[in-house]
């Protein structure tokens, strides 16, 4: 791992620590945000801070970090790694604070960056898993951040990996499908691409609002609706999507074949998204 960012010092990955009564460590009381560096540059920066702004403002603690100034520091440990391609993770804390729930009335947010090598594109579609030992709570307003407290979604990829399937999906308290373990879902279906809304408890993805944007330019009607695991056995085409992995195709879900016959539109798709990527 290249070296670190945390609170503007650039250190070892070894050498960088929080404090014990951090409250990003004790409790989850932070947010994240997992982006593409390309061409030497955070792809869809706006987009990703924004998001990050939203989460702050959920737990209540914007006020105590300077978007603006994050920014920048982005662009300064991007140029002090010479980081051309890889997998930025941006993690804010609301910092330290005294034993128990109640936050502190002055955060002092801990705020960490580091950088990963991005993983070679997929050349195979993905195996599904519906995960049925947790689920996504959509009635949560965190379900529409990135907050740090991830363990549903760790216990549904466990899942999936323990039935030999490559991902998994997570259904909703009233059992439709809100999201992948770490992406969003889309289905085409008759010219239509679709994909949960936010109130079943999808995650409100960068590239998921890219994906919709783009759905015209491709052939396709964007729709958000309600998706179940006979709506996916029943489309043309299933795919899901993040910052990292852009575009995966899925070929099966829990054994059942899914069909894969709009590869015309598919295929449109990835190279829009990729001619973004390549503009931005």
């Amino acid at each position: 791992m290249k070296r670190v960012l945390l609170d503007g010092r650039l250190l070892a990955p070894e050498d960088a620590h929080v404090a014990i009564t951090d409250r990003g460590f004790l409790l989850g009381d932070g947010v994240f945000e997992t982006m593409a560096v390309h061409n030497g540059r955070v792809f869809d920066l706006d987009a990703h801070l924004g998001r990050l702004a939203c989460g702050l403002r959920t737990l209540g603690f914007a006020q105590a970090v300077d978007i603006a100034k994050l920014r920048t520091a982005i662009a300064n440990y991007l140029a002090c790694e010479e980081a051309a391609s890889a997998v930025m993770r941006l993690t804010v804390t609301r910092g330290p604070g005294p034993r128990g729930l109640a936050p502190p009335e002055v955060p002092h947010p801990v705020i960490l960056m580091t950088l990963a090598p991005m993983p070679p594109p997929r050349e195979t579609p993905l195996s599904l898993h519906i995960a049925t030992a947790t689920r996504r709570n959509e009635l949560s307003p965190l379900s529409r951040i990135k907050a740090l407290p991830y363990l549903d979604n760790v216990l549904a990829l466990s899942e999936a990996r323990a039935h030999g399937a490559d991902d998994a999906l997570m259904l909703n308290t009233r059992g439709t499908i809100a999201c992948g373990a770490a992406a969003n879902i889309f289905a085409i279906r008759d010219g239509r691409l679709e994909t949960p809304p936010l109130r079943d408890g999808a995650l409100p993805g960068t590239l998921r609002a890219l994906v919709l944007s783009l759905a015209g330019e491709a052939g396709l009607t964007a729709v958000e609706v309600s998706l179940d695991a006979s709506a996916l056995a029943g489309a043309d085409h299933v795919f899901l999507t993040n910052s990292i992995i852009r575009l995966t195709e899925a070929a099966q879900c829990d054994g059942v074949p899914l069909q894969r016959q709009a590869g015309v539109a598919v295929n449109q798709l990835r190279a829009l998204i990729a001619s973004r990527f390549d503009a931005a």
